[in-house]
């Protein structure tokens, strides 16, 4: 039993979202909380927080079972983002509860399910187990997903995970393609609900990974994890978007692959500009995702527009379009989109027109707090996310970035 005075430490800890690893053994899971590895010399990876907040878990990988000996059944599951798979982006999405994440073939030369640790094997199994009814969901293993934060071996904990979403496009478990060194092979590219449980009880999670059965009488079980057992609706944990301004810093390219990709555009358009407006346009339909027409102007009639075109929204044989103008601004890092510039957009965007500014670096505050202070329609992809984009593409490297902008000029031309 945990005294009073542990938990009022405890939930001073949590407060400040970070428990220190002395604590962990009586640490609740809280979600954005930081769990510390032991700082100090000599400290090798045998003391990272995991082992010691859910005893039993396997100490390396992204893909760590706890497999009840007796009956081989995977009881506990705990998914490890490094945030550093370019190739392999596990993704949150925090304002639809939906985590992607890839599965464990990423190298040729093995087919899908032919990897060490089994894990595209395992994936299999859960997805089916989740697809079936009230009886197969219960069989399901309690999955937790985590993040490595960078600093030591310290790990975030994301939240409590069920396999699928509630979209009807039933794409929860795909195998991909992918390609290295000139060899294609595939990959699963999950998705997981993060379920509506901002703090989940440490004890009953250790019971669960200790080979304890799911109690629902037990007052600890977390209520969207009954209901979705029990009904199969997935509750998920979502975040409100608001109206930000982001600054300087959130939105330039990162250091490392992010800013390495922003370079190769800038040099790859150093001695035509012009070649950005057809990026810029390309970055839009990604970053859309729908059904986008658009054009890119030529300069003599442009109108003071880079591109134009239209969003299709509704039905494919009965869209509702709404039209937009887009501004492409190769400036290096920085190099800020100022007043001046958005407000050249800005005047230039007819009745029920929405802008687009696509920029390699960023837009200045004073540009950005006038924009979202008079409520302009106006959509800001800025360097950080034009390289987020590239990446979850799979145009992760300053090579591929090249060939990528080969083929838009190659359509250009042709």
């Amino acid at each position: 039993m945990t005294s009073r005075k542990e938990k009022t430490e405890l939930s001073i800890l949590k407060n400040s979202n970070r428990i220190h690893f002395e604590n962990l053994g009586n640490a609740d899971l809280t979600v954005d909380t930081v769990y510390e590895s032991k700082r100090g010399s000599g400290v090798n990876l045998g003391i990272e927080p995991l082992t010691r907040l859910i005893p039993g878990v396997s100490l390396m990988g992204g893909f760590r079972k706890r497999v009840d000996p007796h009956s081989g059944r995977i009881v506990g599951l705990i998914l490890m983002s490094t945030g550093r798979e370019t190739d392999w982006p596990d993704h949150l999405d925090i304002y639809s509860g939906i985590f992607t994440y890839y599965g464990d073939n990423r190298e040729p030369g093995k087919s899908l399910l032919d990897t060490s640790r089994k894990g595209n094997v395992a994936l299999e199994a859960i997805f089916e187990m989740a697809q079936g009814e009230s009886e197969d969901r219960k069989k399901c293993p309690l999955i937790l997903a985590f993040e490595n934060t960078g600093t030591a071996h310290d790990t975030k904990f994301l939240g409590l995970l069920v396999p699928g979403t509630n979209d009807a496009k039933k794409d929860d478990l795909v195998a991909v393609w992918a390609s290295k060194d000139g060899k294609r092979f595939q990959n699963y590219k999950a998705k997981f609900t993060v379920l509506d449980c901002g703090v989940i009880s440490g004890d009953w999670v250790r019971d669960i990974f200790d080979f304890k059965p799911i109690d629902f009488s037990d007052e600890r079980t977390p209520n969207a994890l009954r209901k979705w057992i029990s009904t199969g609706q997935r509750i998920a944990l979502r975040a409100t978007p608001k109206q930000t301004i982001r600054s300087i810093e959130e939105q330039r390219a990162r250091e490392g692959i992010e800013s390495e990709l922003i370079k190769q555009i800038l040099e790859e358009v150093q001695d035509d500009p012009t070649v950005f407006e057809h990026i810029a346009n390309e970055i839009w339909k990604i970053q859309y995702g729908g059904r986008v027409e658009s054009i890119v102007t030529r300069k003599t009639a442009d109108g003071g527009r880079d591109a134009y075109g239209h969003i299709a929204l509704g039905p494919i044989d009965d869209p509702t379009r709404l039209t937009f103008a887009l501004e492409a601004k190769a400036y290096a890092i920085g190099h800020n989109v100022g007043v001046k510039e958005i407000s050249r957009l800005i005047s230039r965007l007819k009745h029920r027109e929405f802008g687009v500014l696509v920029t390699t670096s960023a837009v200045g505050p004073q540009a950005y707090s006038e924009i979202r202070s008079d409520g302009h329609p106006l959509v800001i992809i800025s360097g950080h996310d034009i390289a987020q984009l590239l990446i979850q593409s799979g145009i992760n490297s300053t090579s591929k970035v090249s060939d990528w902008i080969k083929n838009i000029t190659k359509i250009r031309e042709g």
